[in-house]
């Protein structure tokens, strides 16, 4: 956007982005240790003298996060490096009571790899700078004490790193980064990707230069956004701060800040780092990393078929519009789910429909994956199978299914306790349109003299004497039969 600059020069700034991911592993246990890694736990009761780092205390490295982070790099084309090296990263806070964090520096186990996001209809390419692995710190609560409480479980849970290129242009195509980034991450199993429990965390770097500026401008760090939406406006607004800066003349300073969600303002918390500030260091206490080839090709005969491939096959193979291929394919459980209620004999289009509509409306109530439901897949093909054969309508197949979950209950057993059996005998459904017509002479001769929405008129009454059973097909077709019109 352009910008009025000093002594009315037009300035036409250019953000530069980069995104910092945290993802924590689902492993049973910590990265070095053999401390429990959930969510939710009582405070300290996961902790070791690894976690405090007291001395004597030895860490051992988690195989399961190796495996996990392998998985993750291949997925995004990464190179992965046949020896990495852990290091210390030294830094004193009261979250982090070793005094450093064992993280990847200089050699990390994955690195030059890619994602595509597609924005506006525009495909564009975000390279990956490295993925690599190192622990969390832990937890500091400011809310239930005079004093702020330290809560040592989160010490040591396992994270991996995932740091892109400054490819990215716009706080939209950030959060179309982020969205595909999460979307492998869950397809892979690797992460739950729960902001709220902190198992996914974002940092933003950003920085303004003029347009057609190689170098790049002084970059300030976003902190402390819990969901990709507040990363979208965070950036937008600290792309709107740092211009108003250098408009005015001002220069803009290496800084961490936070974002308020509540104010919709970045606030100053630090003095961004560099790494020298660090001090890293190898990790003595670790022996290099080594990656052989079985271990690659392990991951690799373990790959999935990630969302952007699942995306196109189910436009391709099951003929859905790209829309209804991309909410589909948005979560694994919700893709499986639909391609398992299509296995079970449903057509292709009507699952799609009610995958999209019924079952994750109340997978979305009900707080779960579409897996957990009582309305299992072939349940689903059960019910839409009897819906296109006429047993029950469509409408009443929204009551049924309601039904089926709420009672635990098959198709059939649901349509015999609500009594909703649909009425498509012949001779009971012709005998109910001959009283309606009966009844109606005056609608029947405007019919007759042209007026043919009335038809719609007169299957209403019919569906409205069968208390909403009547099959709508035979209605309409015994109605244009009476009325000469078959």
């Amino acid at each position: 956007m352009p910008s009025v600059g000093k002594q009315g020069t037009i300035v036409k700034y250019e953000a530069v982005i980069g995104l910092e991911v945290h993802a924590q592993l689902l492993t049973k246990t910590k990265i070095f240790c053999g401390c429990g890694s959930v969510f939710g736990a009582g405070p300290n009761t996961l902790g070791c003298p690894v976690c405090l780092g007291l001395p004597g205390a030895l860490p051992v490295l988690n195989r399961a996060t190796v495996e996990m982070a392998l998985r993750m790099g291949l997925a995004v084309g990464c190179d992965i490096a046949p020896q990495s090296i852990f290091a210390r990263k030294n830094y004193f806070y009261p979250d982090l009571p070793k005094g450093y964090q064992i993280s990847q520096y200089d050699l990390p186990v994955c690195k030059n790899g890619h994602l595509d996001i597609n924005v506006d209809g525009t495909e564009k390419r975000i390279g990956i700078t490295r993925i690599h692995l190192e622990e969390d710190a832990g937890k500091l609560v400011h809310d239930q004490d005079d004093d702020t409480l330290f809560d040592v479980n989160r010490c040591g849970t396992p994270l991996i790193e995932i740091v892109s290129e400054p490819d990215l242009r716009s706080a939209r195509e950030a959060y179309a980064y982020l969205t595909g980034l999460k979307q492998i991450l869950e397809y892979l199993e690797v992460c739950d990707c729960n902001m709220e429990e902190g198992s996914l965390r974002c940092d933003a770097n950003i920085s303004l230069r003029p347009v057609g500026q190689r170098t790049l401008g002084t970059k300030t760090e976003l902190k402390n956004m819990n969901s990709f939406r507040n990363v979208e406006k965070a950036i937008e607004y600290e792309i709107f701060r740092q211009r108003e800066i250098l408009d005015a003349g001002g220069v803009i300073e290496q800084q961490t800040y936070l974002w308020d969600a509540d104010t919709g303002r970045t606030s100053p918390m630090r003095s961004k780092e560099d790494a020298h500030d660090y001090r890293y260091f190898p990790e003595p206490d670790l022996l290099p990393l080594v990656i052989d080839a079985v271990m690659i090709d392990t991951a690799t005969k373990r790959a999935i078929e990630l969302p952007a491939a699942r995306r196109a096959r189910f436009v391709d193979h099951y003929r859905l519009t790209a829309e209804h291929a991309d909410v589909l394919t948005q979560s694994r459980r919700v893709a499986d789910y639909y391609e398992a209620t299509v296995a079970s004999g449903a057509g292709e289009r009507p699952a799609a429909t009610w995958v999209m509509g019924d079952v994750l409306r109340v997978a979305k109530e009900k707080k779960c994956g579409p897996d957990a439901l009582n309305v299992t897949p072939k349940r689903l093909a059960a019910l839409l199978s009897m819906i296109d054969a006429g047993t029950i309508s469509t409408s009443a197949g929204k009551t049924v299914f309601e039904a089926m979950e709420r009672e635990n209950a098959e198709p059939a057993a649901a349509i015999g306790t609500l009594d909703l059996a649909q009425v498509s005998d012949s001779s009971e459904l012709e005998k109910v349109m001959r009283d309606i017509l009966e009844k109606n002479p005056r609608e029947v001769e405007r019919f007759k003299a042209g007026d043919a929405k009335l038809q719609a008129f007169f299957v209403g009454q019919a569906m409205k004497a069968t208390r909403g059973k009547g099959n709508p097909r035979q209605i309409n077709r015994i109605f244009s039969e009476l009325m000469g019109r078959a």
